[in-house]
């Protein structure tokens, strides 16, 4: 490996989120919180079992920072080339188009990422904080990911309160507590922060709809030639196609289907 290989932004960043998870939780532990009294009186389990969620979240963030987020091949693998060429039999339901920038011809829902300078499969967001995309392929991982976070942040949060002693004096007490009040106030701020994002994707999942799709639907060809959302096809069946992969098929065909059905529905209707 090149050494400047290890200052690229991937590897600072996830550096970055690695040194500050382990930080965090060794202010927790060397300061005068419920943490370090469970640890003192012999109770394992709990500070055992925060732990284990710490160490869950890292790995999650490193499963969905290094994961390939649904790139769309520059050049087909031969089983790749009949979805290709079925997706090309298309146009007349679905405006479909080659990418400018990797001249691929992009499925239904992709989009190119400039940071990545690839084609995303059903492209919701490129996050500096993973240094990568979220799309198909790890957009399930990236939600497990936001919701056990925040159960680790708001447990994190409720230690660094219980250590916090506000009766000393000024002086004294900064010099004891000041590193646990900053870290409260890291806490306070990255709760908010994952706690938002977790209820906005929980609603764009149960919506079947990207980030992409949300902000830019009056830019997106097929979504401005249709009134609502053409991929919402209830909660149900919007949750099990996101976190199971149910029903199966491409985004094309699923639009051609519920092309067909309308047809039909129009037709009774006449």
């Amino acid at each position: 490996m090149a050494p400047w290989a290890l200052l690229s932004p991937g590897v600072l960043v996830r550096t970055g989120h690695t040194v500050l998870t382990w930080g965090i939780t060794l202010v927790l532990f060397l300061h005068d919180t419920a943490l370090r009294q469970w640890e003192e009186q012999g109770e394992l389990l709990l500070p055992l079992t925060f732990l284990l969620l710490v160490l869950g979240s890292l790995l999650l963030y490193l499963a969905v920072s290094l994961m390939d987020p649904g790139y769309v091949n520059v050049q087909p693998q031969p089983q790749e080339e009949a979805k290709e060429e079925q997706t090309a039999m298309v146009p007349q339901v679905v405006p479909l188009r080659r990418c400018r920038y990797c001249m691929v011809l992009q499925p239904l829902r992709a989009r190119h990422c400039r940071e990545c300078r690839r084609c995303v499969r059903r492209y919701d967001h490129h996050c500096p904080w993973m240094e990568n995309c979220v799309g198909e392929r790890n957009h399930p991982l990236f939600v497990a990911y936001l919701a056990l976070q925040l159960v680790v942040l708001v447990w994190g949060l409720y230690l660094a309160w219980s250590g916090l002693r506000f009766f000393q004096p000024w002086g004294l007490w900064l010099r004891s507590s000041g590193l646990l009040f900053a870290t409260f106030l890291l806490l306070s701020l990255l709760s908010v922060v994952a706690g938002l994002l977790l209820v906005s994707h929980l609603y764009l999942v149960a919506t079947n709809t990207t980030t992409w799709e949300f902000v830019s639907s009056h830019r997106i060809a097929y979504l401005r030639q249709r009134p609502g959302n053409p991929f919402d096809h209830g909660l149900t069946r919007n949750l099990a196609h996101f976190f199971c992969g149910w029903p199966s098929g491409s985004w094309e065909a699923l639009w051609a289907e519920e092309e067909e059905e309308e047809g039909e529905g129009s037709s009774q209707a006449v």
